[in-house]
């Protein structure tokens, strides 16, 4: 059991992290998203209620808890006062939020940028949110980025904005867009600021005085391993890195705190936008595990494709981000399928391979390779313990145990808090 966890999403996201964050969010001081943007869909459901999150963390929802959005992640100022808002209306007032003054802004430039880039690419389109992200983070790293501390200088706002304006501005042009004003775009920008200035401080130096406190910390990824601009199914990945390895980065903390990582993964596979799916089907059995899975993208709301567990891609995501134990969600989205497959390895031209290939032509190739498995016909969702499980929902938990070698801690069986086995108390 760990103080400080990582909640990592080791497929291609949507694997349920939010309800695991809120559910271990109940027992943490701290709860800190540390990269990705509103492009991330975070639904957590108490109490009858059923609440879908972006940019801000999982732990809104507990009042005693630090909420932070750290340096790592890109932050869009109007989409926050938004969720804010939104909370608001529903009763959720007493939180505590904090906003890293080094994290990227995403400028309504962005946003342009995206929708006009995806659609050059034609039917190679990456399939992205359009919510501005991968432009945000491109100028993040070519120096021409807005950060929220900026936005609480007036003078240098108007600099730094004056700066990436000229460059974008031709970008703009360059793509048959109309070029954005100066004016009113620093006004804007300047009521902002002022709206989210009370949220906005060096969080780095406050991760490091909850870790000397010793307090209970989780570290909240958006998107999944899978996705990674540096080891996911590459050009086919979000514009940030998911894992655990890039905790420290996004949060301005030393490596050496970190220890333990939870991997979240779905009892089958999803995926949305485009790219390599091995394991997908779109059969009779792909639409009952959308339907009854509610497989819709929570940002954008389109239909998720469908796959079985593939545990090649399952067991690369968690050797690189170091996983010790593994949550299960949407178990019970499988009852009522006669025959559940697992993939464990693929055949690429001709031989058994039993890794994820680098290039998207490879993995466009791949071939999956099945066990199968007896399902069963019984409701779990009101299962609390492992032991009242079916034999045959046993027998696919410890098979997945077996093949990937890592311990299950905690089975979903619904959406809400309360519908969780827990094998294992990880913090």
């Amino acid at each position: 059991m760990g103080k400080r966890l990582v909640v990592v999403g080791v497929q291609w996201g949507d694997e349920g992290k939010g309800k695991m964050t809120d559910f271990l969010g109940q027992h943490a001081n701290v709860v800190v998203r540390y990269q990705g943007g509103n492009n991330a869909g975070h639904t957590i459901t108490f109490d009858g209620q059923k609440f879908a999150l972006q940019s801000i963390p999982s732990g809104i929802f507990h009042s005693g808890v630090k909420n932070i959005m750290a340096n790592g992640m890109v932050i869009n100022p109007p989409a926050v006062l938004k969720e804010l808002e939104a909370l608001r209306g529903r009763g959720i007032t007493d939180f505590q939020l904090f906003i890293s003054d080094r994290a990227a802004v995403v400028m309504p430039y962005h946003l342009l940028l995206d929708g006009a880039y995806e659609a050059q690419k034609g039917d190679k389109k990456i399939g992205t949110t359009g919510k501005g992200i991968g432009p945000a983070y491109a100028d993040k790293y070519s120096r021409i980025g807005i950060r929220m501390g900026d936005l609480l200088d007036a003078d240098y706002f108007a600099e730094r904005l004056g700066n990436a304006l000229t460059v974008k501005n031709m970008e703009l042009q360059m793509l048959g867009l109309s070029p954005l004003d100066f004016e009113s775009l620093y006004q804007e920008y300047l009521s902002y600021a002022k709206a989210l200035r009370p949220y906005i401080c060096d969080t780095a130096a406050l991760l490091h005085s909850e870790i000397v406190a010793d307090s209970h910390i989780l570290f909240e990824g958006a998107q999944g391993v899978m996705l990674c601009v540096d080891h996911g199914t590459y050009p086919f990945v979000t514009s940030s890195s998911p894992t655990a390895a890039s905790v420290p980065l996004g949060t301005g903390i030393a490596p050496k705190h970190i220890k333990y990582a939870l991997g979240i993964c779905k009892a089958y596979t999803t995926r949305v936008g485009s790219g390599a799916f091995p394991t997908e089907i779109e059969d009779d059995t792909a639409h009952y595990i959308r339907e009854r899975g509610h497989e819709y993208g929570t940002v954008t709301g389109r239909p998720r494709r469908i796959g079985w567990l593939d545990v090649v891609a399952l067991k690369h995501a968690c050797r690189i981000s170091g996983i010790n134990w593994l949550a299960i969600m949407l178990f019970d989205v499988l009852s009522e399928i006669k025959t559940l497959k697992i993939c464990t390895a693929y055949e690429l031209d001709g031989e058994i391979i039993d890794y994820v290939p680098s290039t998207f032509s490879a993995c466009q190739r791949c071939r999956p390779i099945y066990i199968e498995l007896p399902g069963w016909q019984e409701d779990i969702t009101g299962i609390r313990t492992f032991q009242e499980l079916p034999s045959q929902a046993k027998a696919y938990i410890h098979t997945i145990e077996k093949l990937t070698q890592i311990r299950i801690a905690t089975i979903s069986v619904g959406p809400d808090r309360t519908q969780t086995i827990i094998r294992r108390t990880v913090f």
